[in-house]
């Protein structure tokens, strides 16, 4: 394990806490993500720093950053690009115009303003770093992360995410309001950047996560570690196995996707915390954001305004750690 990846990646976490303030565990969990290789789904209501925090990590990073802005009337092409004629010494010919999702960092803002024919076009390219346009593929940068925003889904004028499109999200994050402190400190860090008094972010090399990415490949999980975060997703396929309250709450469990996250996600976080054996401590770290949108709730859960970290809550109590 390098130290001075390390010490980089926490220099990043620093920097971002400077400008998005009282939202710490936004920042890690971003970080573990971006560690991961995965893409991010943010959600929480207007004005809790969701945009913020990705235009932020990009900065620290110098990476290019493109915007898309979701809404009703949004068309697959606006995201992908598309081909155009051009003009060529007097020929017309078909060129590919790129669009915003062949950036390294993506924002996908407001994702449930549009409906899912256009969200499925981001498919392809967040499972396999790649766009296909008019029968050809066009190979996306190396690093590459969609950070898609969401309002909750009971906010008006939204549409519900296609579960196949949600399972590809590595992390689900939500984003809470800060506390006082946090606020008061977010009022004054704005009336700083009012005046362009606001926090110097000096910036991380990418190389860093490329090398950080290859050390939390090559870690080894202990096998009763592995069994655990293994137990903790069939769970949620089986849970009257644990309780018959689980298994009122539970509609549909998570596919084996979950596992593989819950996996990298864990040896991140185990990197991240300067060590080269995963814990159950830090399989335990990560489950929330991991599982939170890989379940799908009963409507007795639903009427009884039980969420899915309640239900996690209760998973991670019932099930032994190896």
């Amino acid at each position: 394990m390098s130290s001075d990846d390390l010490r980089a990646l926490q220099a990043m976490m620093q920097q971002m806490a400077q400008s998005v303030i009282g939202q710490e565990e936004v920042v890690r969990t971003l970080t573990l993500a971006l560690l991961c290789n995965g893409n991010v789904l943010l959600e929480g209501l207007p004005g809790t720093a969701k945009t913020r925090s990705i235009k932020t990590l990009a900065q620290v990073l110098e990476a290019g950053l493109g915007r898309i802005q979701f809404t009703p009337d949004l068309l697959p092409s606006d995201v992908t690009g598309s081909e155009v004629y051009r003009d060529n010494q007097g020929t017309s010919e078909l060129t590919f115009e790129p669009g915003p999702i062949f950036n390294e960092l993506v924002l996908a803002d407001e994702i449930n303003r549009a409906p899912a024919k256009v969200q499925s076009a981001l498919l392809e390219a967040m499972e396999e770093r790649q766009i296909t346009v008019a029968g050809k593929t066009y190979p996306l940068p190396e690093l590459f992360m969609v950070l898609a925003t969401q309002n909750p889904i009971e906010q008006e004028g939204t549409y519900p995410l296609p579960e196949a499109q949600m399972d590809r999200f590595l992390m689900k994050i939500a984003v809470d309001y800060p506390d006082s402190e946090g606020e008061l400190g977010i009022v004054r860090l704005l009336q700083a950047e009012e005046g362009h008094a606001g926090p110097t972010l000096e910036k991380i090399s990418q190389s860093h996560i490329h090398n950080a990415r290859q050390t939390i490949q090559q870690m080894t999980v202990a096998p009763a570690v592995e069994q655990y975060l293994v137990d903790l997703v069939v769970a949620t396929r089986q849970p009257d196995k644990f309780s018959a309250e689980l298994a009122q709450w539970v509609d549909t469990g998570s596919s084996p996707r979950a596992s593989i996250s819950l996996h990298r996600a864990s040896r991140a976080s185990a990197w991240l915390n300067g060590r080269d054996h995963v814990t159950p401590e830090d399989v335990q770290s990560v489950v929330h954001p991991i599982l939170r949108h890989r379940l799908i709730l009963s409507y007795d859960a639903h009427a009884d305004n039980i969420t899915a970290d309640t239900v996690i809550d209760e998973i991670v109590k019932l099930v032994a750690v190896g």
